[in-house]
């Protein structure tokens, strides 16, 4: 027994002086659950007992009663039974019926993702209870796996109506809504409202759960889930796991809907249609149905007792006689000795059909059978002592696991729980970990496109980076897997060979960078902030003969090389202009040869006289002479400045 069983003061404790506590077997939000003996009727019981913090609040304490007259009202093999509720000094309590086994949220644990015959069993099961609970104007409220109940001997139970509600009395806001987020209907997130088709969105989100090994919405916070559910479509399982038909996608994608209108309107109607789904698929849900005996349910609440137990016999009047002779007394005493005789061997014959059949029913009856243990988590040698001691062979089977690490055993075929001949051979499935799977090229596709062929390999998409080029944004440029189990990581963009449960880093285009060539040094930043490159304060500049002063000429290549990437500063080089250059003195030149130096070096020529033509056939540009300029002489100016000549003699 553990540390925490061994101090909790409710073990061993005679509760209202009829339950006797044996051990803690589950812990909840409002209460703790115990299995417990009932001393006056000889029975195993599971006893739930509120938190002692919770004892004084009024509202809590009317919803523990309330649990249990839901439940009590509700006459389904597929409920958990509730026998009784009470109060025993500050402490209350409810005893409900036992069942050794699991939860549905265990064998998610150990199985991950559930056959198809599994699931539909399951879902029948729990539909068939909830349709009871519909039926009867009650919403569960807190529909999950943790709350499905898979005995040992094969029924499978709901239980825990602690969050149930009449249908005519369902609003639920700030600390009323407290159903899981994971299963939490749309309408409770957005308007604090539920219904029986709430329960149906619930069984939807656990039915994908059962199919696809996971939830359909993930978050880090609670709200980015409930979030999800208000704004989301719940996708194909299908598209998690192929083998899913079609039949059941459609019963997904009906029960979670986000409006409650184009949900089935309850669990009879749900229910109808996976029983049309299972004669189309040819399933036959293997489900233990049992029905309650011996017990009436009481439901006016006059005596405040929930439960009353049918006598087991019924005691007549007894015939008294006042005179016997003694002839009549020896009469009397030959007939017993004579009736006793006929007793003892009518006994002896009963005895000897009695030891034949217990000989047949433990030898090869029902009585010979047993039920493999659970051995999930346990090494092969420690699994084969376990079903050693249940008379069983333990052979030694692979399976590829997410959750179990390698050399533990993942689950048993068959599986835990199922009835069988001593002497059968078990096989003891250990994980060989992560499946080994291939992935095709994924360069050249959408980011959506490779998440989805991804997560179709079990492999997550745990970054996506972005880098500008000529490619269409939203191209998958490179695909890094990251081993789960370490080690370097595999390029996946030409395809690739990995492991399930991986995950995987993707780089995509984010188109080309805006070109900023020309543009003015403002146009040009607000361009590229628009696609979050940032621009450095001080932008250099270069003289240019071909880009006007003030514009950009172009953008300095990337520190190390490679492509700009968002959230980056690149730098702007801006156009001065053109080159300065310094005027030549041609100062005393002829204006002819004064004209064809300062043109030569790019300027423009404004001479003072024209060149026209003097006596004896001479040219005045060839007579006259520059006795000025303007600029001067070794000015720097612009290649494109006017000089002006001043002519003289």
């Amino acid at each position: 027994m553990s540390t925490s069983q061994q101090t909790d003061p409710l073990i061993g404790r005679l509760v209202d002086n009829r339950y006797r506590v044996r051990a803690r077997i589950a812990r909840g939000g409002m209460a703790t659950v115990y299995v417990a003996t009932d001393m006056r009727l000889e029975r195993r019981v599971a006893l739930k007992v509120m938190h002692g913090h919770l004892s004084d609040d009024t509202v809590f304490q009317s919803r523990f009663i309330q649990e249990a007259r839901a439940a009590a009202r509700l006459a389904d093999p597929h409920v958990v039974n509730v026998f009784d509720q009470g109060q025993d000094g500050d402490m209350a309590y409810l005893v409900m019926e036992y069942l050794p086994g699991i939860t549905l949220r265990e064998l998610l644990r150990e199985q991950r993702r559930l056959t198809i015959p599994q699931t539909v069993t399951i879902m029948d099961a729990v539909l068939s209870g909830l349709a009871a609970a519909h039926r009867a104007g009650i919403v569960h409220r807190d529909v999950k796996p943790e709350n499905v109940l898979l005995a040992e001997d094969g029924r499978i139970k709901i239980g825990d109506f602690g969050l149930a509600r009449a249908t005519t009395a369902n609003t639920a806001t700030g600390a009323q809504l407290m159903g899981t987020i994971a299963y939490l209907a749309p309408e409770l997130v957005t308007r604090g409202t539920a219904d029986a088709r709430s329960d149906i969105y619930s069984l939807g989100i656990m039915l994908y759960e059962m199919l696809v090994g996971e939830q359909p919405y993930r978050g880090e916070q609670p709200m980015q889930i409930a979030f999800q559910h208000a704004t989301d479509s719940v996708p194909r399982p299908s598209v998690r796991n192929p083998g899913v038909p079609e039949q059941l996608d459609e019963l997904v994608l009906w029960s979670t809907e986000r409006s409650p209108d184009d949900r089935p309107t309850d669990a009879r109607e749900m229910l109808d249609r996976l029983r049309e789904i299972e004669r189309q698929l040819g399933i036959t849900p293997q489900v233990t149905r049992t029905t309650p005996t011996g017990i009436i349910r009481d439901e006016s609440g006059a005596s405040g007792e929930l439960t009353k137990v049918l006598p087991t016999a019924i005691t007549g009047p007894t015939a008294s006689v006042d005179d016997i002779d003694n002839a009549n007394t020896l009469r009397a005493a030959t007939k017993r000795r004579s009736r006793r005789g006929g007793w003892l061997v009518l006994l002896v014959l009963l005895l000897a059909a009695s030891a034949a059949g217990i000989g047949w029913w433990f030898g090869s009856g029902p009585g010979s059978l047993v039920a493999v243990p659970q051995i999930a988590n346990l090494s092969f040698d420690d699994a084969q002592g376990a079903l050693a001691e249940h008379d069983l062979v333990a052979v030694e089977g692979e399976a590829f696991s997410l959750s179990v690490a390698p050399g533990l055993a993942v689950s048993s075929d068959p599986a835990a729980g199922t009835w069988l001949d001593k002497g059968d051979e078990v096989t003891v499935l250990i994980s060989q970990g992560p499946a080994e799977t291939e992935v095709e090229p994924l360069a050249g596709k959408t980011t959506e496109q490779a998440t989805g062929i991804l997560q179709s390999h079990t492999i997550e998409v745990t970054e996506t980076r972005h880098e500008f080029t000529d490619q269409d944004e939203d191209t998958v440029l490179r695909v890094s897997v990251v081993p789960r189990a370490g080690g370097d990581k595999v390029s996946c963009a030409k395809g690739c060979t990995v492991h399930e449960g991986d995950s995987a880093i993707l780089v995509v285009s984010a188109g080309p960078v805006p070109a900023v060539q020309g543009k003015t040094l403002e146009q040009a930043t607000s361009d590229l902030n628009a696609v979050d490159l940032k621009v450095a304060a001080d932008a250099p500049t270069e003289y240019s003969s071909d880009v006007p002063e003030g514009q950009v000429l172009y953008m300095w290549e990337r520190d190390g090389g490679g492509n700009w990437r968002p959230g980056e500063t690149v730098t702007l080089v801006v156009s001065a202009g053109p080159e300065p250059i310094a005027v030549p003195d041609v100062n005393g030149w002829t204006i002819r040869d004064a004209v064809a130096e300062l043109e030569a070096r790019g300027f423009a020529v404004n001479p003072s006289i024209e060149d026209t033509e003097l006596l004896l056939g001479f040219k005045s540009w060839d007579v006259y002479h520059v006795r000025g300029m303007s600029p001067g002489a070794g000015e720097l100016v612009d290649p494109s400045t006017v000089i002006n000549l001043t002519a003289g003699p």
